[in-house]
């Protein structure tokens, strides 16, 4: 059973830092705790003491997402901006933070822990979910407010949105981040505030 990753040590952190560059050099199918024990200097049971298998990791790698969501969310709404600038800013910011943090994205969007961990398949659907929810309900605070356009569905957008931002990202994953998310971002809200947006 993956265990929760909340109220990490330093230790642990440390860990997942360590994972996330084993990632980052080599890919995901490289992190073993073989290869993470050599990269970190610490003993394979040195390792089992603080998580109990490579998932407990992988879990706290998406912990790390998690929460740079959430913190993101919560810097959006203390700016108080309108909906339409918070959708822009969100979707820009999503896309810079796995531009800066690859070997994140290579673990988000990885077919192979789909495949392989029910549960860890369940987490990161959890994690897209809740994206998607708020995307919907950011549309709907516009639709309320004259901002957006209220003949377009909330929900079908947010599924689009979330769609078209896995794509986008296995697309430049496969392609061996050869070129810029953050442009291809800015080309998707283009296309999403055509979409959208109340002409006034």
């Amino acid at each position: 059973m993956v265990k929760e990753t909340t109220g990490l040590t330093e230790r642990q952190r440390e860990i997942i830092e360590a994972a996330i560059s084993l990632i980052a050099e080599k890919g995901i199918q490289e992190l073993t705790i073989k290869n993470l024990s050599r990269k970190i200097g610490l003993s394979e049971g040195a390792i089992y003491r603080h998580f109990e298998s490579k998932l407990d990791i992988l879990k706290g790698i998406l912990d790390t997402f998690k929460a740079s969501k959430e913190n993101l969310l919560e810097v959006l709404n203390q700016e108080n901006v309108t909906p339409d600038i918070k959708l822009k800013k969100l979707l820009f910011e999503r896309f810079e933070y796995f531009e800066n943090h690859p070997a994140i994205a290579s673990v988000i969007f990885s077919e192979e822990i789909f495949r392989n961990d029910a549960q860890l398949s369940k987490y990161i659907y959890e994690i897209m979910f809740f994206m998607q929810d708020v995307f919907v309900k950011i549309i709907q605070d516009g639709q309320r407010r004259g901002v957006f356009k209220k003949n377009v569905s909330p929900k079908s957008l947010g599924y689009m949105i979330t769609g078209a931002m896995r794509n986008m990202v296995l697309r430049w994953k496969h392609s061996g981040f050869s070129y810029s998310l953050k442009e291809e971002g800015m080309e998707l809200w283009q296309t999403v505030e055509i979409l959208i947006k109340e002409d006034l």
